[in-house]
Protein backbone atom coordinates (compact mmCIF):
# COMPACT_ATOMS: atom_id res chain seq x y z
CA UNK A 1 0.00 0.00 0.00
CA UNK A 2 2.90 2.42 0.96
CA UNK A 3 4.27 1.78 -2.23
CA UNK A 4 1.02 2.45 -4.09
CA UNK A 5 0.33 5.63 -2.28
CA UNK A 6 4.08 6.96 -3.42
CA UNK A 7 4.30 5.78 -6.78
CA UNK A 8 0.47 4.99 -8.53
CA UNK A 9 -1.08 8.28 -6.67
CA UNK A 10 1.35 10.97 -7.92
CA UNK A 11 1.58 9.82 -11.39
CA UNK A 12 -2.15 9.17 -11.46
CA UNK A 13 -2.57 12.76 -10.29
CA UNK A 14 -0.55 13.90 -13.49
CA UNK A 15 -2.16 12.34 -15.74
CA UNK A 16 -5.52 13.71 -14.70
CA UNK A 17 -4.39 17.23 -14.70
CA UNK A 18 -2.70 16.70 -18.19
CA UNK A 19 -6.29 14.83 -18.94
CA UNK A 20 -8.24 18.01 -17.90
CA UNK A 21 -5.74 20.59 -19.69
CA UNK A 22 -6.18 18.66 -23.02
CA UNK A 23 -10.06 19.35 -22.39
CA UNK A 24 -10.40 22.66 -20.88
CA UNK A 25 -10.58 24.62 -24.52
CA UNK A 26 -13.98 23.23 -24.98
CA UNK A 27 -16.06 24.75 -22.33
CA UNK A 28 -14.10 27.91 -22.53
CA UNK A 29 -14.49 27.90 -26.36
CA UNK A 30 -17.52 30.78 -26.16
CA UNK A 31 -15.31 32.96 -23.96
CA UNK A 32 -12.70 32.69 -26.04
CA UNK A 33 -14.51 33.58 -29.38
CA UNK A 34 -16.34 36.26 -27.48
CA UNK A 35 -13.45 38.16 -26.04
CA UNK A 36 -10.80 37.71 -28.80
CA UNK A 37 -13.00 37.67 -31.86
CA UNK A 38 -11.45 34.65 -32.96
CA UNK A 39 -12.55 32.53 -36.13
CA UNK A 40 -13.32 28.81 -35.92
CA UNK A 41 -10.17 28.03 -37.63
CA UNK A 42 -8.30 30.22 -35.54
CA UNK A 43 -10.11 28.59 -32.36
CA UNK A 44 -8.76 25.14 -34.06
CA UNK A 45 -5.11 26.23 -34.62
CA UNK A 46 -4.87 27.63 -30.81
CA UNK A 47 -6.24 24.38 -29.18
CA UNK A 48 -4.11 22.10 -31.31
CA UNK A 49 -1.30 23.94 -30.63
CA UNK A 50 -1.49 21.61 -27.61
CA UNK A 51 -1.72 18.64 -29.45
CA UNK A 52 1.19 19.83 -31.94
CA UNK A 53 3.97 20.48 -29.20
CA UNK A 54 2.66 17.16 -27.62
CA UNK A 55 3.05 15.29 -30.46
CA UNK A 56 6.58 16.51 -31.71
CA UNK A 57 8.09 15.40 -28.91
CA UNK A 58 6.72 11.69 -28.25
CA UNK A 59 9.84 10.55 -30.11
CA UNK A 60 12.40 12.41 -28.16
CA UNK A 61 10.45 11.34 -24.81
CA UNK A 62 10.84 7.98 -25.64
CA UNK A 63 14.45 8.41 -25.52
CA UNK A 64 14.45 10.60 -22.45
CA UNK A 65 12.61 8.75 -20.16
CA UNK A 66 14.50 5.28 -21.00
CA UNK A 67 18.17 7.50 -19.95
CA UNK A 68 16.96 9.61 -17.15
CA UNK A 69 13.85 8.23 -15.69
CA UNK A 70 10.03 8.56 -15.27
CA UNK A 71 9.82 11.00 -12.48
CA UNK A 72 12.84 13.83 -13.16
CA UNK A 73 11.63 13.82 -17.08
CA UNK A 74 8.03 14.13 -16.25
CA UNK A 75 8.45 17.20 -13.10
CA UNK A 76 10.94 19.36 -14.91
CA UNK A 77 8.03 19.33 -17.92
CA UNK A 78 5.40 19.54 -15.67
CA UNK A 79 7.20 22.80 -15.21
CA UNK A 80 6.59 23.97 -18.35
CA UNK A 81 2.85 23.21 -18.47
CA UNK A 82 2.54 25.13 -15.03
CA UNK A 83 4.32 28.26 -16.83
CA UNK A 84 1.77 27.70 -19.69
CA UNK A 85 -0.97 28.04 -17.44
CA UNK A 86 0.05 31.08 -15.99
CA UNK A 87 1.10 32.47 -19.56
CA UNK A 88 -2.26 31.44 -20.81
CA UNK A 89 -3.93 33.15 -17.42
CA UNK A 90 -2.43 36.65 -18.66
CA UNK A 91 -2.38 36.62 -22.55
CA UNK A 92 -4.22 39.18 -24.74
CA UNK A 93 -3.43 38.08 -28.35
CA UNK A 94 -4.19 35.07 -29.85
CA UNK A 95 -0.63 34.49 -30.27
CA UNK A 96 0.07 34.76 -27.02
CA UNK A 97 -2.34 31.65 -25.53
CA UNK A 98 -1.35 29.69 -29.10
CA UNK A 99 2.40 29.52 -27.53
CA UNK A 100 0.93 29.33 -23.73
CA UNK A 101 -1.55 26.28 -25.01
CA UNK A 102 2.04 24.85 -26.97
CA UNK A 103 4.03 25.27 -23.88
CA UNK A 104 0.87 23.40 -22.23
CA UNK A 105 1.07 20.33 -24.01
CA UNK A 106 4.84 20.01 -24.00
CA UNK A 107 4.44 19.69 -20.34
CA UNK A 108 2.46 17.49 -20.38
CA UNK A 109 3.37 14.84 -23.08
CA UNK A 110 5.11 12.33 -20.56
CA UNK A 111 2.53 11.88 -18.45
CA UNK A 112 0.90 8.56 -19.50
CA UNK A 113 4.50 7.32 -21.18
CA UNK A 114 6.06 8.23 -17.75
CA UNK A 115 3.36 6.61 -16.10
CA UNK A 116 3.91 3.27 -17.71
CA UNK A 117 7.60 3.28 -17.00
CA UNK A 118 7.11 4.43 -13.03
CA UNK A 119 4.44 0.93 -13.05
CA UNK A 120 7.08 -1.09 -15.05
CA UNK A 121 10.06 -0.35 -12.94
CA UNK A 122 7.80 -0.86 -9.57
CA UNK A 123 5.30 -3.27 -9.80
CA UNK A 124 5.09 -6.55 -11.80
CA UNK A 125 4.09 -7.67 -15.04
CA UNK A 126 1.04 -9.08 -13.95
CA UNK A 127 -0.47 -5.86 -12.58
CA UNK A 128 0.05 -3.69 -15.67
CA UNK A 129 -2.73 -4.13 -17.41
CA UNK A 130 -4.95 -3.45 -14.42
CA UNK A 131 -2.67 -0.35 -13.59
CA UNK A 132 -2.24 0.67 -16.55
CA UNK A 133 -6.26 0.90 -17.27
CA UNK A 134 -6.39 2.45 -13.80
CA UNK A 135 -3.64 5.65 -15.06
CA UNK A 136 -6.12 5.76 -18.39
CA UNK A 137 -9.45 5.81 -15.42
CA UNK A 138 -7.46 8.98 -14.05
CA UNK A 139 -7.29 10.65 -16.89
CA UNK A 140 -11.00 9.71 -17.62
CA UNK A 141 -11.85 11.82 -13.99
CA UNK A 142 -9.92 14.84 -15.81
CA UNK A 143 -12.68 14.71 -18.68
CA UNK A 144 -15.29 14.71 -16.35
CA UNK A 145 -13.93 17.21 -14.43
CA UNK A 146 -13.43 19.14 -17.59
CA UNK A 147 -16.78 19.06 -18.45
CA UNK A 148 -20.35 19.85 -16.16
CA UNK A 149 -17.82 21.27 -13.30
CA UNK A 150 -15.93 23.41 -14.89
CA UNK A 151 -18.85 24.67 -17.18
CA UNK A 152 -19.72 25.57 -13.61
CA UNK A 153 -17.04 27.76 -12.71
CA UNK A 154 -16.23 29.79 -15.69
CA UNK A 155 -18.96 31.95 -15.04
CA UNK A 156 -18.30 31.95 -10.88
CA UNK A 157 -14.48 33.08 -11.42
CA UNK A 158 -13.80 33.39 -15.24
CA UNK A 159 -11.34 31.52 -17.37
CA UNK A 160 -8.54 33.14 -16.14
CA UNK A 161 -8.63 32.98 -12.46
CA UNK A 162 -9.20 29.11 -13.39
CA UNK A 163 -5.67 28.93 -15.11
CA UNK A 164 -3.92 30.96 -12.73
CA UNK A 165 -5.12 27.95 -10.37
CA UNK A 166 -3.74 25.40 -12.72
CA UNK A 167 -0.66 27.24 -12.88
CA UNK A 168 -0.47 26.54 -9.08
CA UNK A 169 -1.81 23.11 -9.25
CA UNK A 170 0.86 22.31 -11.64
CA UNK A 171 3.73 23.00 -9.89
CA UNK A 172 2.43 21.12 -6.65
CA UNK A 173 1.95 17.94 -8.79
CA UNK A 174 5.66 18.41 -10.26
CA UNK A 175 6.80 18.25 -6.47
CA UNK A 176 4.92 15.42 -5.81
CA UNK A 177 6.25 13.25 -8.92
CA UNK A 178 9.74 14.58 -8.48
CA UNK A 179 9.53 13.32 -4.76
CA UNK A 180 8.64 9.65 -5.87
CA UNK A 181 11.27 6.65 -5.78
CA UNK A 182 13.27 5.87 -8.65
CA UNK A 183 14.95 2.77 -8.96
CA UNK A 184 18.31 2.94 -10.10
CA UNK A 185 19.44 1.50 -13.25
CA UNK A 186 20.76 -2.31 -13.35
CA UNK A 187 22.71 -2.25 -16.81
CA UNK A 188 24.45 0.09 -18.46
CA UNK A 189 21.81 2.38 -20.91
CA UNK A 190 21.31 1.53 -24.21
CA UNK A 191 23.80 3.51 -26.67
CA UNK A 192 21.99 6.37 -28.40
CA UNK A 193 22.26 4.73 -31.95
CA UNK A 194 21.06 1.72 -31.24
CA UNK A 195 18.41 3.58 -29.57
CA UNK A 196 17.60 5.30 -32.68
CA UNK A 197 17.99 2.30 -34.78
CA UNK A 198 15.40 0.37 -32.64
CA UNK A 199 12.67 3.87 -33.35
CA UNK A 200 13.82 3.09 -37.33
CA UNK A 201 12.78 -0.54 -36.67
CA UNK A 202 8.61 0.44 -35.35
CA UNK A 203 8.52 2.88 -37.92
CA UNK A 204 9.58 1.00 -41.01
CA UNK A 205 7.32 -2.02 -39.83
CA UNK A 206 4.05 -3.45 -41.60
CA UNK A 207 2.50 -3.95 -37.85
CA UNK A 208 2.81 -0.28 -37.10
CA UNK A 209 1.38 0.78 -40.19
CA UNK A 210 -1.75 -1.71 -39.62
CA UNK A 211 -2.58 0.12 -36.75
CA UNK A 212 -1.30 3.55 -37.56
CA UNK A 213 -3.92 4.62 -39.79
CA UNK A 214 -6.51 3.96 -37.70
CA UNK A 215 -5.47 5.21 -34.84
CA UNK A 216 -4.67 8.72 -36.71
CA UNK A 217 -8.10 9.13 -37.28
CA UNK A 218 -10.50 7.45 -35.34
CA UNK A 219 -8.53 8.03 -31.89
CA UNK A 220 -7.21 10.93 -32.92
CA UNK A 221 -10.45 12.65 -34.54
CA UNK A 222 -11.93 11.28 -30.89
CA UNK A 223 -9.35 13.82 -28.95
CA UNK A 224 -9.72 16.69 -31.35
CA UNK A 225 -13.87 16.84 -30.67
CA UNK A 226 -13.79 16.02 -26.70
CA UNK A 227 -10.94 18.67 -26.69
CA UNK A 228 -12.49 21.40 -28.94
CA UNK A 229 -15.38 20.54 -31.27
CA UNK A 230 -17.98 18.31 -29.31
CA UNK A 231 -19.49 21.68 -27.47
CA UNK A 232 -19.24 24.28 -31.44
CA UNK A 233 -21.24 20.84 -32.87
CA UNK A 234 -23.59 20.75 -30.13
CA UNK A 235 -24.18 24.18 -29.81
CA UNK A 236 -23.83 24.68 -33.35
CA UNK A 237 -25.70 21.74 -35.70
CA UNK A 238 -28.29 20.68 -32.66
CA UNK A 239 -29.25 24.04 -30.88
CA UNK A 240 -27.85 22.90 -27.46
CA UNK A 241 -26.99 25.59 -25.08
CA UNK A 242 -23.62 25.34 -23.86
CA UNK A 243 -24.52 24.13 -20.19
CA UNK A 244 -26.41 21.33 -22.02
CA UNK A 245 -23.21 20.91 -24.18
CA UNK A 246 -21.16 20.50 -21.60
CA UNK A 247 -23.43 17.72 -19.93
CA UNK A 248 -22.62 15.38 -23.26
CA UNK A 249 -18.64 16.08 -22.16
CA UNK A 250 -19.67 15.02 -18.95
CA UNK A 251 -21.33 11.41 -20.62
CA UNK A 252 -18.04 10.86 -22.94
CA UNK A 253 -16.11 11.19 -19.74
CA UNK A 254 -18.30 8.70 -17.81
CA UNK A 255 -18.15 6.57 -20.87
CA UNK A 256 -14.28 6.84 -20.42
CA UNK A 257 -14.11 5.93 -17.06
CA UNK A 258 -16.56 3.13 -17.45
CA UNK A 259 -14.87 1.31 -20.77
CA UNK A 260 -10.93 1.71 -18.66
CA UNK A 261 -12.33 -0.09 -15.60
CA UNK A 262 -14.08 -2.56 -17.89
CA UNK A 263 -10.67 -3.32 -19.38
CA UNK A 264 -8.99 -3.34 -16.12
CA UNK A 265 -11.10 -6.33 -15.36
CA UNK A 266 -12.57 -7.61 -18.42
CA UNK A 267 -10.04 -8.24 -21.04
CA UNK A 268 -8.68 -11.80 -19.30
CA UNK A 269 -11.66 -13.07 -18.76
CA UNK A 270 -13.13 -12.44 -22.13
CA UNK A 271 -9.52 -13.46 -23.34
CA UNK A 272 -10.29 -17.33 -22.05
CA UNK A 273 -13.77 -17.19 -23.82
CA UNK A 274 -11.99 -16.73 -26.88
CA UNK A 275 -12.41 -13.08 -26.91
CA UNK A 276 -9.45 -11.54 -27.48
CA UNK A 277 -8.30 -7.76 -27.38
CA UNK A 278 -7.54 -7.51 -31.00
CA UNK A 279 -11.35 -8.57 -31.54
CA UNK A 280 -12.65 -6.14 -28.93
CA UNK A 281 -10.32 -3.08 -30.67
CA UNK A 282 -12.21 -4.08 -33.93
CA UNK A 283 -15.87 -4.58 -32.92
CA UNK A 284 -15.17 -1.49 -30.70
CA UNK A 285 -14.15 0.44 -33.28
CA UNK A 286 -16.76 -0.23 -35.76
CA UNK A 287 -19.60 0.60 -32.95
CA UNK A 288 -17.44 3.87 -32.15
CA UNK A 289 -18.30 4.51 -36.61
CA UNK A 290 -21.98 3.46 -36.33
CA UNK A 291 -22.58 6.04 -33.02
CA UNK A 292 -20.50 8.53 -35.51
CA UNK A 293 -22.94 8.18 -38.20
CA UNK A 294 -26.08 8.65 -36.28
CA UNK A 295 -24.46 11.95 -34.97
CA UNK A 296 -23.85 13.20 -38.18
CA UNK A 297 -27.44 12.42 -39.33
CA UNK A 298 -28.89 13.63 -36.02
CA UNK A 299 -30.83 10.16 -35.69
CA UNK A 300 -31.84 9.42 -32.52
CA UNK A 301 -31.09 10.91 -28.87
CA UNK A 302 -27.68 12.34 -29.05
CA UNK A 303 -26.38 11.34 -25.34
CA UNK A 304 -26.45 7.63 -25.95
CA UNK A 305 -24.55 7.70 -28.93
CA UNK A 306 -21.50 10.65 -27.25
CA UNK A 307 -21.82 7.89 -24.49
CA UNK A 308 -20.68 5.24 -27.10
CA UNK A 309 -17.75 7.36 -28.13
CA UNK A 310 -16.28 7.60 -24.61
CA UNK A 311 -16.24 3.97 -24.85
CA UNK A 312 -14.75 3.47 -27.63
CA UNK A 313 -11.99 5.43 -26.82
CA UNK A 314 -10.80 3.24 -24.09
CA UNK A 315 -11.65 0.19 -26.35
CA UNK A 316 -8.81 2.29 -29.11
CA UNK A 317 -6.05 2.30 -26.74
CA UNK A 318 -5.78 -1.60 -26.72
CA UNK A 319 -3.73 -0.64 -29.67
CA UNK A 320 -0.82 -0.17 -27.70
CA UNK A 321 -0.76 -3.01 -26.03
CA UNK A 322 -1.53 -5.34 -29.21
CA UNK A 323 1.65 -3.30 -31.32
CA UNK A 324 3.74 -3.67 -28.53
CA UNK A 325 3.15 -7.73 -28.65
CA UNK A 326 5.00 -8.10 -31.76
CA UNK A 327 8.09 -6.24 -30.65
CA UNK A 328 10.59 -7.38 -27.97
CA UNK A 329 10.43 -5.71 -24.30
CA UNK A 330 13.08 -3.57 -25.17
CA UNK A 331 11.67 -2.04 -27.58
CA UNK A 332 8.29 -0.63 -25.56
CA UNK A 333 8.97 2.54 -24.94
CA UNK A 334 9.29 3.04 -28.77
CA UNK A 335 6.55 1.24 -29.74
CA UNK A 336 4.31 3.33 -27.74
CA UNK A 337 5.47 6.79 -28.00
CA UNK A 338 5.93 6.10 -32.11
CA UNK A 339 2.22 5.06 -32.02
CA UNK A 340 1.09 7.71 -29.61
CA UNK A 341 3.01 10.64 -32.20
CA UNK A 342 0.11 9.22 -34.97
CA UNK A 343 -2.55 9.45 -32.36
CA UNK A 344 -2.06 13.26 -31.62
CA UNK A 345 -0.39 14.10 -35.55
CA UNK A 346 -4.32 13.29 -36.23
CA UNK A 347 -5.28 14.82 -33.47
CA UNK A 348 -3.60 18.33 -34.39
CA UNK A 349 -4.20 18.24 -37.62
CA UNK A 350 -8.54 16.81 -37.66
CA UNK A 351 -8.80 19.58 -34.54
CA UNK A 352 -7.38 22.47 -36.88
CA UNK A 353 -8.70 21.19 -39.99
CA UNK A 354 -12.47 20.83 -38.53
CA UNK A 355 -12.18 24.94 -37.95
CA UNK A 356 -10.78 25.21 -41.10
CA UNK A 357 -13.23 23.29 -43.38
CA UNK A 358 -16.05 24.92 -41.43
CA UNK A 359 -14.75 28.63 -42.31
CA UNK A 360 -14.19 27.75 -45.66
CA UNK A 361 -18.02 26.25 -46.33
CA UNK A 362 -19.33 29.19 -44.63
CA UNK A 363 -17.49 31.65 -46.37
CA UNK A 364 -19.40 29.81 -49.62
CA UNK A 365 -22.17 30.70 -48.59
CA UNK A 366 -23.75 27.36 -46.26
CA UNK A 367 -25.43 27.74 -43.12
CA UNK A 368 -23.24 27.12 -39.59
CA UNK A 369 -25.22 23.75 -39.28
CA UNK A 370 -24.53 22.41 -42.62
CA UNK A 371 -20.57 23.51 -42.95
CA UNK A 372 -20.51 21.61 -39.39
CA UNK A 373 -22.50 18.69 -40.67
CA UNK A 374 -20.35 18.15 -44.32
CA UNK A 375 -17.02 18.17 -42.10
CA UNK A 376 -17.82 15.83 -39.83
CA UNK A 377 -19.21 13.96 -42.18
CA UNK A 378 -15.72 14.09 -44.30
CA UNK A 379 -13.89 13.27 -41.18
CA UNK A 380 -15.98 10.17 -40.63
CA UNK A 381 -15.58 8.87 -44.34
CA UNK A 382 -12.06 9.09 -43.58
CA UNK A 383 -12.31 6.61 -40.45
CA UNK A 384 -13.86 4.53 -42.07
CA UNK A 385 -11.79 4.20 -44.65
CA UNK A 386 -8.88 3.81 -41.94
CA UNK A 387 -11.27 1.03 -39.88
CA UNK A 388 -10.91 -1.13 -43.38
CA UNK A 389 -7.20 -0.90 -43.92
CA UNK A 390 -7.28 -2.27 -40.20
CA UNK A 391 -9.82 -5.29 -41.03
CA UNK A 392 -7.72 -5.89 -44.24
CA UNK A 393 -3.99 -5.99 -42.38
CA UNK A 394 -5.77 -7.73 -39.44
CA UNK A 395 -7.20 -10.55 -41.44
CA UNK A 396 -6.67 -14.13 -39.87
CA UNK A 397 -4.59 -12.16 -36.77
CA UNK A 398 -7.69 -11.24 -34.65
CA UNK A 399 -7.80 -13.16 -31.13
Amino acid sequence: MNLWLRVFLPFATGYYFSYFLRNVNAVIAPELTRELGVSAADLGLLTSAYLLAFGAVQLPLGLALDRYGARRVEAALLLVAAAGCGLFAVGASLTQLAVARALIGLGVSACLMASFKAFGQWFGTERQASLNAAIMAAGGLGALTASTPLAWAIPQYGWRAVFAALAVAGLLVAVAIFSTPEKPAGAKPEPLRSQVAGLVQVLTSRAFWRYAPQSTLIIGGFLALQGLWAVPWLMNFSGLPRDAAAHHLLLMGGGMLAGFLCIAFGVAPLTKRGIGPGRLLTVGMGLGLFATLLIVLGIGPSEPAWLILGLVFSVGNLAYALLQAGFSPGLAGRVNTALNLMVFVGAFGIQWGFGAMVDALQAAGHAPQAAYQFTFGGLLALQFASWLWFLAGSRGQLK
